[in-house]
């Protein structure tokens, strides 16, 4: 197919997820992948308090690939509230659960940024709705044209 790929998924199991005060979200995350058996899944809500956030931002008139170079890499030590966290967890190529992530930070002037999230640490709480897919033939895989991991889409 040219310029885009597809596969369609169902709907797998559903679940409310609630993170502790001091732990690291990417972690528990992976924890939680690891425990559940969940291979493929999307983060629809997550709302709280984070802080010692580490974030990415793509510098304005970046080109592709995307490099270190080409992105500011901001560490906020907060607290900041959670106002949206969305992303995917995935295999990559070898099988090992990754997390795609991004998220907005509320501070307390009301300014909001965000960005690919790398990790962050829960402040007062986390709570995330995340939904299993159930789907084959999809990876993360390094993408030389973007310079980022990203979903590979096995074409049936």
């Amino acid at each position: 197919m040219e310029g885009f790929w597809f596969k369609e998924w169902v709907h797998g199991r559903r679940f409310v997820m609630k993170i502790e005060p001091g732990e690291r979200i990417v972690p528990r995350l992976l924890d939680f992948a690891a425990a559940t058996g969940v291979k493929n899944a999307v983060i629809s809500s997550a709302v709280g308090s984070v802080r010692n956030v580490r974030f990415r931002g793509i510098k304005t008139g970046a080109r592709r690939p995307i490099t270190e170079p080409r992105m500011n890499v901001h560490e906020v030590e907060g607290p900041l509230e959670l106002l949206g966290l969305e992303g995917n967890l995935f295999p990559d190529e070898g099988g090992a659960i990754d997390c795609h992530l991004h998220v907005m930070l509320g501070k307390s002037s009301g300014e909001v940024v965000g960005g690919h999230l790398f990790d962050a640490e829960v402040f007062a709480s986390c709570e995330i709705m995340l939904t299993e897919i159930q789907v084959s033939g999809v990876e993360r895989h390094a993408s030389h044209r973007g310079g980022v991991p990203t979903l590979y889409i096995e074409e049936d």
